[in-house]
């Protein structure tokens, strides 16, 4: 139902920055709690970061907390993740996620009803 575009993904050196887009098509975007997620080489789906519907509330995992920042635009349909002091151990395949509701369970990749198709996000050391 609600289609997810990312872009912003790719080739940067380490300690530079980068900035993930992600666009959805409903217009009922205020009403969703947006997450990004990402997948290494031969990794599982990590959480990365979430917000609520709001956007008055973030949430970051360990890993990422201090170097990125997750923001929404509601009037533009776009959540972004701002990627600062970026690591080799960053690189991965990022995923826009969506889901229509409460705030809980966040962090779960199940817990998600939409997805985006990915972009790839490449730290050089």
């Amino acid at each position: 139902q609600v289609q997810l575009v990312e872009s912003g993904g790719g080739l940067v050196q380490t300690g530079g920055s980068l900035r993930l887009s992600c666009t959805a098509s409903t217009r009922a975007f205020s009403g969703y709690t947006m997450g990004w997620f990402r997948q290494g080489p031969g990794q599982e789906r990590q959480y990365v970061a979430a917000s609520t519907s709001n956007g008055r509330t973030t949430d970051y995992a360990d890993s990422v907390k201090g170097r990125f920042t997750i923001s929404r635009d509601d009037a533009k349909n776009t959540v972004y993740l701002q990627m600062n002091n970026l690591k080799p151990e960053d690189t991965a395949v990022y995923y826009c996620a969506a889901f229509f509701g409460a705030w809980n369970n966040f962090y779960r990749a199940d817990r998600y009803d939409y997805w985006g198709q990915g972009t790839q996000v490449t730290v050089s050391s």
